[in-house]
């Protein structure tokens, strides 16, 4: 397909990069979140660290996490628009990894208020092991759009 048809034309190419832009922000964000969370959990709650962590959380949350997010799905349905979605099984798959992804953004996001209360639902070590989803939606995402294996 050429990918300077549809509506967008050759915005296209244009779109599809700022796209790839602001996946790179979002996935900067998620992969920094869990991060500070097992900083954030080691400290005691309501102490002044805590309070320096959940200022931390919060601003990535603002600034990073939730503007690319919106970008990113604003910007993908202009491409899904754009491109189609049949005979694209490929897109499919993707995009049911990407809503999966937003799922686990919005659990941490969840989870990142909690400490912020002061809760304490999942330990250092957990925090850690979650800190790897991402990386592992994020190259099954980037082989099924630069590969296309169906």
């Amino acid at each position: 397909m050429n990918e300077a048809v549809g509506f967008l034309g050759a915005a296209y190419l244009w779109v599809k990069a700022a796209h790839v832009i602001f996946v790179i922000f979002w996935m900067a964000g998620l992969f920094v979140l869990p991060r500070y969370l097992v900083h954030q959990a080691g400290e005691v709650p309501g102490s002044p660290e805590d309070r320096k962590w959940t200022e931390r959380v919060a601003k990535l949350r603002r600034v990073v996490l939730g503007p690319s997010l919106v970008v990113v799905w604003l910007l993908g349905l202009l491409l899904v628009a754009n491109h189609g979605l049949a005979g694209a099984g490929w897109l499919h798959a993707k995009l049911v990894l990407v809503l999966l992804l937003s799922g686990y953004h919005g659990w941490m996001t969840g989870l990142s208020k909690k400490m912020a209360q002061g809760q304490r639902p999942m330990t250092e070590r957990k925090l850690r092991l979650w800190n790897e989803l991402p990386a592992l939606f994020i190259v099954a995402i980037v082989v099924l759009a630069e590969v296309k294996p169906f």
